[in-house]
């Protein structure tokens, strides 16, 4: 990933982290694609505390590893080259870093609003320092884009749902029951998590990046845990990084379970629904009674984890995992030979390899689209350099084939458990992180069960934070949604949208 900087400068500390010339920008943007690289996230910063501007920061990946590149910006005309055209999951990111801290976009197509849409005045920034905490109620006309022609329809779904779900709007263009084009509004649910960073202690962030999206806490846990150290120059115990491994595929295996239910009661499946629940709730009663919260949250802290794991907790582990494992077996038979499953399973909701590449669809809905990454494999961090986890794959890019790669994820992972609870070394499970200097940075990369979960972090004086961003795969995920359900049937929607099960709170921060 060097050569992409090569002429960039590069900043003090151990992170692969550069500066460059907003100038620069799209040519080391227009090579980072030439070597397949993807576009983990942009943001932006406001630097004016430190006597500059603004700043623009891109984190680009790939199996050699994280490079992270700040673009200094005018104090008074943030601008820069936008890089949309060349990575569309940019697009989104470019308009969230304008709405949050007035970076703008050069050549953009699209500079609509995308987060808290009629809280904000015109020109004002959430995370500029003079920001005034009370919401103002502007005026919300969203243009949304209109289809036209003989017998085309607005259908509007949301932003308030029937069940217990988040909000978020869907207007769907149809003629009859076919999708001609689905448009998503979201940033219903912004929490000012990112400007609540600000106001604590690099220790205490910890707690709040366990809580910005429920269903992945041990993923932005062990995220956070890895910047902040990284920052400091610290290193966990072995021991704890194992069982942060292990909290994390615990974590996968609920989450997979918990939706392979879902997607059957989405069929009119109901007892894939009520079995597959039953072998979630059971997991999740060990682990409330083993780590001390059903979804482990607080788990993973800063310097390793909260608690240690004895060899009988670790043996009634491999016994669950062994269960699940043969109880999911023939609950996957079940599904594989449902003709009713199936026939609304199989090529409904397709992402093609190729669509998929170009938005840098992770996780395992890239892996089922034919994107083979997977950052417990490519990085072999510890301890899965020692595991060699197996990669799940499918090329189809339908409902099925992300059905398949989460049925191979979760067999997986119950196999990982038993390796980690079987091989774990000994030793402290904690150890003390001294505080980091002013201007340290350190950035975390973990392959949640979701896909990629990144954390980038900036200290401030007197251990605060000066600036935290968190990014969520689904950042890359929700744009292909809506390429993914045209040309099917409205009330296929909910499976398609399931079968992604995407966080709408984890991208608005």
């Amino acid at each position: 990933m060097k050569d992409l900087v090569a002429d960039a400068a590069r900043l003090p500390g151990s992170l692969p982290a550069w500066h460059a010339a907003s100038a620069d920008l799209r040519g080391i943007a227009e090579k980072a694609r030439a070597r397949k690289a993807r576009l983990v996230a942009l943001w932006g910063s406001v630097e004016r505390a430190r006597g500059a501007g603004f700043a623009l920061h891109v984190a680009f990946g790939s199996k050699e590893g994280l490079l992270w590149l700040t673009v200094p910006l005018d104090r008074d005309q943030p601008r820069y080259p936008g890089i949309g055209d060349l990575f569309p999951a940019a697009n989104r990111m470019q308009r969230a870093a304008y709405d949050l801290v007035g970076v703008h976009a050069d050549g953009g197509a699209d500079h609509r609003k995308w987060l808290r849409h009629g809280a904000w005045a015109a020109g004002t920034f959430p995370l500029r320092k003079d920001f005034a905490q009370n919401p103002e109620n502007a005026q919300d006309r969203y243009p949304f884009v209109k289809v036209e022609g003989d017998g085309v329809h607005e259908i509007a779904v949301g932003p308030v749902h029937a069940g217990t779900i988040e909000p978020g709007h869907f207007r769907f263009s149809v003629a009859g029951e076919a999708v001609l084009r689905l448009e998503q509004r979201l940033g219903y649910t912004h929490k000012g998590t990112e400007k609540r960073f600000e106001q604590l202690s690099a220790h205490e962030g910890a707690r709040l990046a366990g809580r910005i999206s429920g269903d992945s806490t041990v993923a932005y846990a062990w995220a956070y845990a890895m910047a902040l150290e990284s920052a400091c120059g610290a290193t966990a115990p072995a021991r704890s990084v194992w069982l942060r491994g292990l909290a994390l595929e615990l974590e996968r295996v609920a989450n997979h379970l918990g939706d392979l239910g879902y997607l059957g009661n989405d069929v009119a499946l109901s007892f894939g629904f009520f079995q597959f629940w039953r072998l979630k709730e059971t997991l999740l009663r060990l682990n409330r009674e083993l780590f001390g919260h059903r979804y482990l949250m607080d788990y993973v802290v800063p310097g390793g984890v909260a608690s240690d794991l004895d060899r009988a907790a670790g043996e009634r582990l491999v016994a669950c995992a062994r269960s699940i494992a043969a109880e999911a077996a023939t609950l996957r038979a079940v599904y594989d030979e449902h003709a009713g499953a199936q026939d609304r399973f199989i090529m409904t909701g397709q992402v093609p390899p190729e669509l998929a590449q170009e938005h840098g669809l992770g996780g395992f809905a890239g892996r089922a689209s034919g994107q083979a990454d997977d950052l417990r494999a490519d990085l072999a961090l510890p301890p899965y350099g020692m595991l060699e986890p197996a990669k799940a794959g499918h090329i189809r890019g339908d409902v099925a084939a992300r059905v398949s790669v989460r049925f191979e994820e979760l067999f997986e992972s119950l196999r990982l458990i038993a390796l980690i609870c079987s091989g774990m070394p000994g030793g402290p499970v904690l150890a003390p992180v001294a505080p980091a200097a002013v201007g340290s940075r350190g950035c975390g990369w973990v392959e949640g069960w979701r896909g990629e979960v990144f954390i980038a972090l900036e200290t401030a004086h007197d251990g605060r934070l000066h600036r935290v961003h968190a990014h969520d795969p689904s950042w890359q995920a929700w744009p292909l949604l809506e390429r993914a359900v045209l040309g099917n049937i409205v009330p296929d929607f909910p499976l398609i949208n399931k079968s992604f099960n995407l966080s709408y709170s984890g991208h608005d921060l």
